[in-house]
């Protein structure tokens, strides 16, 4: 197979091959020294962040996490600008070099207990070096991919790519389970988690070695050729014509949209089994890392199908579909995982109620009396209703719990079939879980899969890299990244575990109803234009 693309460049099969593998390789390396920070929030948050209360340390770290997507967007200028203006490969080089050293770094960090305010301190500014490359990786190896792919395969190619990011949350989730069980629990607790950062050298080396042997892009070349390139990208980006409009559409009608769904599956489930579930952390790593993996198929499969019936299509049926499926789905988790503490709650839910009934999810110690009852079940993952009242009080099944005392509270919970501690899923349940967040991948792979193939068919090719990467960071940094955080804190405001699935929801209708109004479709569009 060969083609003429941009000029007198010619492709050839191998070449192809080399193209997708490298791009795809260094993709997967690069999201996984992002997303090993997301896997390993609840020990970062004792390590950094240390309270007496599970929850409150969960989001200081998940906080941290969204400053990491919150700094994407200014990576994608830099980097955006870097591309359009010096090329596609030696920019990408860059980001992967930033975000290898960043991530090693955070593994190097000595915790506040050794080193106090100056732990945290430290990790967020690794967590930024690893929000700016990331913000140049993502648009120059979709792009990079896209311009060597032939017509008719863009999709297809490119889903890789997609498909490299979802790797890079299994690779994270390997690496952890492995190492848990070489170290033991033991080591794993004192330092053997910051053995996954520091493997991040180890993946830093291979894309560099890979991506070295890779050729400039074809359209950039033809571009250079023909002194076509943009002498301010960033400039033309939110001044030529119609391009405003398109990045509006990109950012709340794509990159928001697909990415809410992606990590409605990675993160919200992951801590839903884990804390809101109780199931334990390798079951739970399990069912997420092994439905991803098959999931990824998804991914490539609705690739290829964009590259028939189009683009827009797929991601509209996706989206419409998730907000149909995605309660049901959750909820059926909900009482295959732990059905006793499902029923528990159904049976004998509980009530807290007071005069100041308000619970601070970051607050170290909370102000009011009641805001302590509801603490006190925001640890042990309990649900509650909330209510107003003369005096603080709580009730379970309806039954009056005299004794507010901590053990008397665990043990109306007991009386009521509270279930204490964690569990194991048996192996039907287990499968249950399992086919259910294989559906969610699948609804995350139509959103998801032909995404790279639209935006770099949707924006003009001098400034491509700048154009997609800022809407595509913004997107995904501002609505994706801060929905672990945003999810969980309206659990904790609520009590109820479900409750972090209306960001989610809001989230993909407004996407939604932006791809009904104003996405065309890209599928036949010239890469060169």
């Amino acid at each position: 197979m060969s083609e003429a693309v941009g000029g007198d460049y010619v492709m050839d099969a191998k070449r192809d091959r080399l193209v997708i593998t490298a791009s795809a390789l260094g993709t997967v390396f690069e999201w996984y020294d992002f997303y090993i920070y997301g896997v390993l929030a609840p020990i970062i948050g004792r390590t950094f962040f240390p309270t007496d209360n599970p929850t409150v340390e969960l989001l200081y770290t998940l906080a941290g996490f969204a400053i990491g997507f919150a700094f994407r967007p200014i990576g994608a200028a830099l980097f955006g600008y870097l591309g359009d203006r010096l090329g596609r490969k030696y920019t990408f080089l860059a980001t992967i070099i930033l975000m290898g050293i960043a991530t090693a770094g955070v593994g190097l960090t000595p915790a506040a207990a050794s080193i106090g305010v100056a732990a945290p301190i430290f990790l967020i500014a690794l967590r930024i070096a690893q929000g700016l490359a990331l913000g140049g990786e993502y648009g120059g190896a979709a792009i990079y991919v896209a311009e060597h792919a032939p017509p008719g395969k863009r999709g297809f190619y490119t889903s890789f790519i997609q498909a490299g990011v979802i790797g890079g949350f299994i690779l994270s989730l390997v690496v952890v389970v492995v190492t848990q069980a070489i170290v033991g629990p033991e080591i794993w607790q004192a330092w053997g988690w910051r053995i996954p950062f520091l493997f991040s050298l180890a993946l830093l080396a291979i894309s560099l070695w890979m991506r070295l042997m890779l050729s400039e892009s074809p359209v950039f070349l033809a571009m250079k050729k023909a002194g076509a390139q943009a002498k301010n990208p960033l400039k033309e980006a939110f001044t030529a014509a119609g391009n405003k409009k398109r990045m509006f559409v990109a950012m709340i009608g794509i990159a928001a949209g697909f990415t809410v769904i992606a990590y409605t599956v990675m993160f919200q489930a992951l801590y839903f089994l884990q804390s809101g579930l109780h199931v334990s952390a390798g079951m739970a790593q399990l069912l997420v890392g092994g439905s991803a993996l098959l999931g990824i198929g998804s991914f490539i499969f609705f690739g290829w199908l964009s590259d028939r019936v189009g683009r827009r299509r797929p991601i509209i049926i996706g989206y419409a579909l998730v907000l149909l499926l995605a309660v049901p789905i959750y909820q059926f988790m909900g009482a295959t995982a732990n059905p006793a503490l499902a029923q528990a709650a159904q049976r004998a839910p509980v009530a807290v109620s007071g005069p100041d009934c308000s619970f601070d999810p970051f607050a170290k110690v909370q102000p009011t009396a009641c805001g302590k009852l509801l603490d006190h079940f925001s640890k042990r993952g309990i649900s509650y209703d909330k209510g107003v009242g003369a005096v603080p009080a709580v009730h379970v099944g309806g039954v009056a719990v005299r004794d507010l005392s901590a053990d008397g509270l665990d043990a109306a919970l007991a009386r009521a079939g509270y279930p204490t501690g964690t569990v194991t899923p048996d192996w039907r349940s287990a499968m249950l879980l399992f086919l259910a967040m294989l559906l969610l991948w699948t609804l995350s792979g139509a959103t998801y899969g032909p995404v790279a193939a639209l935006l770099s068919e949707y924006f003009p090719a001098r400034i491509r890299y700048s154009s997609l990467s800022i809407p595509y960071h913004i997107g995904t940094g501002y609505f994706g990244g801060f929905l672990p955080l945003v999810s969980q804190y309206i659990v904790a405001r609520t009590g109820n575990p479900y409750a972090g699935l209306w960001y989610t929801l809001a989230v993909v209708a407004m996407a939604l109803v932006t791809c009904l109004i104003a996405l065309p479709e890209t599928k036949d569009r010239p890469l060169d234009a």
